[in-house]
């Protein structure tokens, strides 16, 4: 009896002093094995839901389920009674989950299933004792075994309370950190409004995507017609960053000759080439701490793509003629009008360039399938034009919204502000803007008559010698004249800038410098 005493008190510390339910359970079937004299012991545990027992000691099939009658754990829990199994009955049993386990008990003489339960009525599972000698009594009717049994149990109930608290407690953080997530979303969103204006709800996506943007380091590519707002898009994603404070270096990469692009990216050294007088810090340098944006990134020379992978890739670059490497931590964000898989698919742009730069894809929709913002972007040009000129129209009525919802917006946001901007030059202060006012058909539905900004009254007829005695500034004329062309051109070519280019004798990137000094948009 002081053997006993002696064994229980040593069984229960054990017990008691796992730190989890896996733990408890090896622990105690390796203590029932060791002081009953069994050749095994298994612990089978039932799940949350009740259905399936699983035994994470058992090798290979170690689940079973409890609506399967075809082994014997679906009866003992549907009864609640153990039993004693015998070989022969076992053998009997065709189920393979169960003789799995009795061939890896090696095949007793005897089982005996044991359902264990806690003080609350709950279902824990089944301990599995197997001996090769057939007469159970001398153990299952033992104080110390029965002890420890309702130590198990006790300690089993303990452990999955400690569990689901620990799972409330995750649960709980998880929806607190979602909720505060949601509002953060929000609220940053509603800052976005300010400037990405908008009611639709393709923009109310976009806005809480950028967000989501600038909250990460990935790199963002932005893609959408030209004029749909890509600058704005990058600003916001900077400015909501935990980059804020650093600098934003913009790149318009169609803008700069590729003969100098390289050296404005990465900087040179003095001497490095012809011309170069004294050193110079490219815009990878100035990015350091900030973001970088590529604007207009489709129009990028294959042969600087290949460089600029790279960089991405290590954060490492080396300025021109310079012999050591330098680093900049900089994000990076990337703009394009053009169709970058059709580049690819053209060898035109790098694939592996283009999985680089669009960790964080985003889209932005056309203004013509967004009609539903005509109003919002409109009233918010009329107070950009307000505050800067210090007066201006107090707002648009509804018969020009409506005038306006008929017009496609090939030129998108860019084009609605010039539109309404014109129209605030020609309304009365405090007025509202009037259908009259709005230059939609007379300016933009003919390419070849299409006005540049500042020289309204222009078209081609005037520059076949008609009109010119209207003339009154020779270089709005000559800027008109050369945006008209070029427009033209576009048009004829549909919107290819290399053959329009080709056409004109001009050089493309020369080309695109025009068109983006003209606001010329393609047809």
């Amino acid at each position: 009896m002081q053997m006993e005493l002696h064994t229980g008190i040593e069984l229960a510390i054990a017990l008691t002093h796992q730190p989890t339910l896996p733990d408890l359970l090896k622990t105690a079937t390796t203590q029932l094995e060791t002081t009953f004299g069994l050749t095994h012991c298994w612990a089978l545990e039932l799940d949350l839901s009740g259905r399936t027992l699983h035994c994470s000691a058992l090798p290979g099939e170690g689940e079973f389920d409890c609506g399967d009658f075809s082994h014997p754990f679906a009866h003992l829990l549907q009864t609640g009674k153990a039993r004693e199994l015998t070989r022969a009955a076992s053998h009997r049993l065709d189920h393979p989950g169960f003789q799995n386990l009795i061939e890896a008990s090696k095949r007793p003489e005897s089982l005996w299933l044991e359902p264990l339960r806690g003080n609350d009525g709950r279902t824990l599972g089944i301990l599995v004792l197997c001996r090769n000698a057939p007469d159970w009594s001398g153990i299952v009717g033992q104080p110390l075994y029965l002890g420890l049994l309702q130590l198990l149990t006790h300690q089993w109930v303990a452990q999955l309370q400690s569990r689901d608290q620990v799972w409330q407690r995750r649960l709980l953080k998880r929806s607190l950190d979602t909720l505060h997530d949601a509002e953060t979303v929000r609220k940053q969103s509603q800052t976005l409004a300010n400037t990405l204006v908008g009611t639709s709800d393709v923009m109310t996506r976009l806005r809480a995507q950028i967000v989501r943007a600038a909250g990460s380091q990935l790199s963002v590519l932005i893609q959408g017609e030209t004029g749909c707002g890509k600058d704005v898009v990058a600003t916001g994603i900077h400015e909501l960053s935990d980059r804020a404070d650093g600098p934003m270096v913009v790149v318009n990469c169609a803008a700069i000759p590729d003969s100098l692009l390289e050296s404005e990216l990465f900087g040179h050294t003095k001497g490095a080439f012809s011309g170069a007088d004294q050193a110079k810090e490219g815009l990878l340098a100035q990015a350091n701490g900030g973001t970088l944006f590529l604007d207009e990134i489709g129009d990028m020379p294959m042969a600087l793509q290949s460089k600029l992978l790279r960089v991405l890739e290590s954060r490492q670059f080396r300025p021109l003629g310079a012999q050591k490497e330098q680093h900049s931590d900089f994000r990076l964000v990337a703009a394009t009008h053009q169709p970058l898989r059709q580049s690819i698919e053209d060898s035109n742009f790098r694939r592996d360039l283009f999985y680089r730069l669009s960790q964080f894809p985003l889209q932005i929709t056309p203004l013509r399938e967004r009609l539903d913002d005509l109003e919002p972007l409109s009233r918010h040009f009329i107070r950009l034009y307000r505050a800067r000129e210090g007066a201006g129209p107090s707002g648009i009525s509804s018969h020009a919204l409506k005038l306006l919802a008929t017009y496609d917006f090939p030129g998108n946001a860019r084009e609605l502000r010039n539109i309404v901007e014109l129209a605030c030059l020609q309304t009365p202060a405090g007025d509202d803007i009037q259908p009259d006012v709005l230059r939609l058909t007379d300016v933009f539905a003919d390419p070849c008559t299409a006005q540049a900004p500042g020289a309204e009254w222009y078209s081609t007829e005037a520059a076949a010698g008609s009109g010119t005695e209207e003339i009154r500034d020779l270089k709005a004329a000559a800027q008109a004249f050369e945006a008209a062309v070029i427009r033209e051109r576009l048009r004829q070519y549909g919107g290819n800038r290399a053959q329009a280019a080709d056409s004109l004798g001009l050089p493309k990137r020369t080309l695109a410098h025009k068109c983006l000094k003209y606001q010329v948009t393609q047809v």
